[in-house]
């Protein structure tokens, strides 16, 4: 028998829960990987609050903080950018992470089984998830590409420093004129390294060109990791993250105390947020825009990965408090990071002898091109850029390690009888599956694909989902049922300490995306990779993954309604209904508010208290 004595219950009338049983030949099919001291000994528990914690800011702290955030700030007003980042972050980012990672404890579910609360839109956990698989296929390519790099700098002189200027130039006025040709000449060694020899990039999307194997062999090194982390689910990827989500910490530091002492290093930091920040930026639309979808994304909310690690937490955890050093940490990171990324790149500038603006670029063009030809001017460049890359591998497993960690808590939470003991063989077979679908991405053409995916399933879907999501929760279930079944976890508070909370999931957060998802929509143009434009078979394909991504939400909502029972009314109503089953996952976390699952209504049925503590 099970602890609390519930298997025959939860196994019966819990679908998505499975009993952890014993043969009638008295075999045990408990899931290995599942501690002997977890409170959930269906699902298993975080071993400790710092593995969970490490794994959050692993999650949200990503690519973005580094290669966006710091342009970001740059190009709307420096430091005035701070503003509108900061209020989007209180009026956005947190109420919506504080709801997701709280709506996943509660009923220790998977972004699709989270959804019993609201039948009708569970075609949004779906649409999660597959936002989710997608994104995995080519952010592992990114992944492949930081080790592709990081194997290249076991070399002296860097391979995209041959030829051009070196750290010998900074004594030089002849080698300080070569160093602005190499620059000014079209395209930079480093680009070009990048293009012909990193990507062998094709002139278009039509030229697929043979698979690279060298970036193969990346990428497959790139998915081992990761399988490896995660065989064991988060008893595994709990001990990794000691180590991936504090290394960029320490590499950022050493960077920015290392660019802090360069020439050129303080007119770079007055670029990205020093005297030179322009307050009348702030009249700028498009400023608070970019703040707001950079709070988004940067957060990582609707990718259904904040649901997938807090159901693994214990039920009284205080959710409360680590949503919020979850977001304080991330958006500090995203500052502290623009300081070493802009005190290089301002020593860039100066070798060259251009403006900051000229050198300082996103993306792509930070992480591979422009902060690489930054690194390669210095001293020992070959160890800087080892670090760095290093970094950037670090910070791209965190992520990725939460986008495989939803997938495979969603088909556990579906086929928990068939898949409960299989974890490792599950993560393996998805691993191994998303490396297939991921070859395309290290063609000759691959950069086009990586970007193509990039800009239809990584943008305005989650949006939708998000918005989706708080208008699910604050209206079909209602904002104060949700409020107590927070409260059931972290305990009674007033109604002055949800005033705000409940502000923000009422009115504020929902218009806010609203606003930025038609901005969004109005303001989309077709993408392109640097003047290389999509053909038309590349845009359709890219509206055909976003329809994929999407179209699950109106079929999962006319499929509940249409095996709801009764008139049209009723049938709706029944849909936007908490099911039987909703509630929290184990029985004697349930109480009064919602009974065990086998009284006649769960909403209504109490349990003694003398029989509580029995269980």
């Amino acid at each position: 028998m099970r602890k609390y004595g519930l298997n025959n219950i939860t196994g019966a009338l819990f679908k998505n829960s499975v009993a952890v049983e014993k043969d009638k030949d008295g075999s045990d099919n408990s899931d290995p990987h599942v501690g002997q001291e977890d409170e959930n000994t269906d699902r298993g528990n975080w071993s400790s609050k710092r593995e969970y914690m490490l794994s959050m800011i692993g999650y949200a702290v990503g690519l973005g903080n580094v290669w966006r955030f710091p342009y970001l700030a740059y190009k709307h007003g420096g430091g005035a950018f701070l503003i509108p980042y900061t209020i989007m972050l209180a009026v956005a980012g947190i109420p919506l992470f504080f709801m997701e990672s709280s709506f996943g404890q509660f009923c220790s579910q998977g972004p699709i089984n989270v959804w019993k609360a609201v039948p009708i839109l569970q075609g949004v956990g779906i649409t999660m998830m597959l936002v989710s698989t997608f994104v995995a296929i080519y952010y592992n390519v990114i992944i492949a590409y930081s080790i592709y790099y990081l194997f290249s700098s076991f070399q002296n002189p860097l391979p995209w420093s041959v030829g051009s200027c070196s750290s010998t130039a900074l004594n030089g006025t002849a080698e300080n004129q070569t160093c602005q040709s190499d620059f000014s000449a079209g395209q930079s060694l480093s680009e070009k390294f990048w293009d012909e020899v990193a990507l062998q990039r094709t002139s278009s999307m039509n030229e697929t060109g043979p698979v690279v194997w060298q970036l193969a062999l990346c990428l497959l090194l790139a998915w081992i990791l990761v399988g490896a982390a995660l065989f064991k689910g988060i008893k595994s990827s709990g001990k990794v993250v000691y180590f991936t989500a504090t290394f960029p910490y320490l590499v950022l530091f050493i960077l920015l105390i290392r660019g802090a002492t360069l020439e050129g290093a303080k007119d770079g930091i007055e670029f990205y947020i020093g005297s030179k920040s322009n307050l009348t930026k702030l009249a700028d639309a498009e400023v608070w825009k970019d703040a707001a979808t950079q709070i988004f994304f940067s957060l990582s909310i609707a990718w259904g990965g904040l649901m997938a690690l807090s159901s693994y937490n214990k039920f009284y955890n205080n959710c409360y408090k680590d949503s919020i050093i979850v977001c304080v940490t991330n958006c500090g990171t995203s500052v502290f990071a623009g300081f070493a990324i802009f005190s290089i790149l301002g020593h860039m500038a100066h070798v060259y002898q251009r403006p900051v603006s000229e050198v300082a670029k996103a993306g792509f063009g930070l992480a591979f091109i422009a902060y690489p030809d930054a690194l390669s001017k210095l001293p020992i460049s070959p160890l800087w850029s080892i670090l760095f890359f290093i970094m950037l591998i670090t910070l791209g497993l965190d992520s990725q390690f939460a986008g495989i960690e939803v997938i495979t808590t969603c088909l556990q939470d579906a086929y928990p009888k068939i898949l409960k003991s299989k974890r490792g063989l599950v993560t393996t077979a998805v691993c191994i599956v998303l490396f297939l679908l991921g070859l395309p991405c290290v063609t000759r053409a691959g950069i086009y694909w990586v970007n193509l995916i990039d800009t239809f399933c990584a943008g305005w879907i989650l949006l939708v989902a998000g918005l989706l999501e708080v208008l699910g929760l604050s209206i079909l279930y209602g904002g104060n049922r949700f409020i107590k079944d927070i409260e059931m976890m972290i305990g009674g508070k007033s109604s002055l300490f949800w005033l705000w909370w409940r502000a923000c999931w009422f009115f504020i957060t929902p218009v806010v995306l609203s606003i930025i998802l038609i901005w969004s929509l109005y303001t989309f143009t077709s993408p392109t990779y640097g003047s290389v434009a999509y053909p038309d078979w590349g845009i359709s394909l890219g509206w055909c993954m976003t329809a994929f991504c999407l179209i699950w939400i109106p079929i999962l909502a006319i499929w509940k309604v249409y095996k709801a029972s009764g008139g049209p009314w009723q049938r709706i109503k029944t849909a936007c209904s908490p099911t039987e089953d909703w509630g929290p996952y184990l029985e004697c976390h349930r109480g009064e508010r919602y009974g065990t699952r086998d009284g006649p209504d769960p909403n209504i049925f109490v349990i003694s208290n003398n029989f509580t503590t029995r269980l």
